[in-house]
């Protein structure tokens, strides 16, 4: 699996000459750390006596953070199969009229749901963003620079799976589907910049950028 893989193997796995792990593994990856950093944020400072008033709150978004962190680190490695199985239809024999349509159906299906894992991995990246502001707000300041970086990278990941639903949906022939799901991208990249933005003006004013 490739989140058992070391950091340094990951990497160069991630720049070899292969389909996959790409964008999509490297958007569930980023979305994971902006998790990671914002349950961080979480830890230290449950358990504190100066937090104390808002230490049942932290441990909800602990929690929350802790979920998202997890389903993110699967959808690196469900990212990978899902386009793996759409360069196996590539690879269909194409000899006669029956294969080709056959093979257009099994390239079609494929990108569906090559779109799907993707989108997903958008959604769980805006829900880590949507969750950054109370985090900030009532976390330890000390590490306010730690809970920015979750923001960045919890962003990071939510533009870079964008990037993979819109790829795969310019070559999707069917319009009701490429339809419905730009609307749910646009949607998601709408809640996920507000978030942004709000958490983002929380570690600006707290560290006077």
């Amino acid at each position: 699996m490739l989140t058992t893989l070391p950091v340094r193997q990951f990497l160069y796995e991630l720049s070899q000459g292969s389909a996959t792990p790409g964008g999509g593994s490297a958007a569930g990856l980023s979305g994971a750390q902006g998790a990671a950093l914002l349950a961080m944020v979480c830890h230290l400072t449950i358990g504190r006596p100066k937090y104390a008033d808002v230490e049942a709150d932290m441990q909800v978004a602990l929690d929350k953070a802790l979920r998202l962190r997890d389903r993110l680190s699967e959808l690196v490695e469900e990212d990978a199969h899902a386009f793996d199985s759409v360069m196996d239809a590539y690879r269909l024999p194409k000899d006669t009229p029956e294969q080709k349509a056959a093979r257009r159906a099994a390239i079609q299906a494929g990108l569906k749901e090559a779109t799907r894992t993707p989108m997903e991995t958008l959604q769980a990246c805006v829900q880590v963003l949507e969750l950054a502001p109370d985090v900030l707000r009532k976390g330890n300041p000390n590490v306010i620079s730690d809970g920015g970086a979750g923001v960045l990278s919890a962003h990071a990941g939510m533009m870079i799976a964008a990037l993979n639903v819109r790829i795969n949906l310019n070559a999707i022939k069917d319009q009701d589907f490429v339809q419905a799901q730009t609307e749910r991208m646009h949607a998601l990249l709408a809640r996920g910049d507000a978030a942004k933005e709000t958490a983002w003006a929380l570690v600006a004013q707290r560290l006077g950028m």
